[in-house]
């Protein structure tokens, strides 16, 4: 009897992870199917029906995880952001702003690369990755996500350098420069026609050493760590 009673319960106990894993699996199915219509046959000519049928689901299961197309393509570029946030907040704190957002993209890529991985091919992430600066609508939604983002990163840093967001300009002003400088970089690699994670780490590390020293400095003094 013991036995008996073990056994449901707990099977009972692993359905709720048997079914996230599933919807996970149908989430990163219909992501790949999405990227890889996108990346062969364009934005705007690929439908919804046709991100569903590639997965064999409904077009209803696609909305249950994605709002629309424009989502399904920046989920996946989302985590890179979060994964650059993540990153800054455990840089080590003796090193000055712009030093932990450098180390945070350059030192991070390859565990971006697993992160990439384990949802779809990194090749195709690149490929997503260059389209969305050739189409105005996602690029646009892009950038505001990565400002939204740059306004928490603000915070990081001036709480690393125990500064107030609203009273010194200097996060705000080190977060811009480095904005812009990704801003540049992503612009051109794009363009560049080598969409490898070589060619954004080489180039992101010229345009991000051009940066002036001053900038580069801590501002906090008197701090041994």
């Amino acid at each position: 009897m013991e036995t008996a009673a073990t056994g449901p319960t707990a099977a009972a106990e692993e359905r709720p992870g048997l079914r996230e894993r599933k919807k996970q699996r149908t989430h990163d199915a219909l992501l790949r199917a999405a990227l890889h219509l996108f990346t062969t046959q364009g934005y705007e000519a690929t439908t919804v029906d046709e991100i569903a049928e590639a997965v064999d689901v409904s077009q209803r299961t696609f909305f249950r995880y994605f709002a629309g197309k424009e989502e399904a393509v920046l989920a996946v570029l989302d985590l890179t952001q979060e994964h650059f946030l993540a990153a800054v907040r455990a840089r080590p704190a003796h090193e000055a702003p712009l030093e932990a957002m450098r180390n945070a993209v350059l030192e991070g890529w390859d565990a971006l690369g697993e992160a990439v991985e384990q949802v779809v091919p990194v090749e195709l992430y690149l490929q997503a990755y260059g389209m969305v600066e050739s189409t105005p609508a996602l690029l646009a939604a892009h950038l505001r996500r990565s400002d939204e983002v740059g306004r928490e990163i603000e915070r990081v840093i001036a709480e690393r350098e125990g500064l107030d967001v609203d009273s010194d300009p200097r996060p705000r002003v080190a977060v811009a420069v480095f904005a812009g400088v990704m801003r540049v970089t992503e612009r051109l690699w794009a363009l560049g026609g080598d969409l490898s994670m070589d060619a954004m780490r080489s180039l992101t590390t010229a345009h991000l050493d051009a940066l002036r020293p001053s900038l580069a400095e801590k501002w906090r003094t008197g701090r041994s760590g």
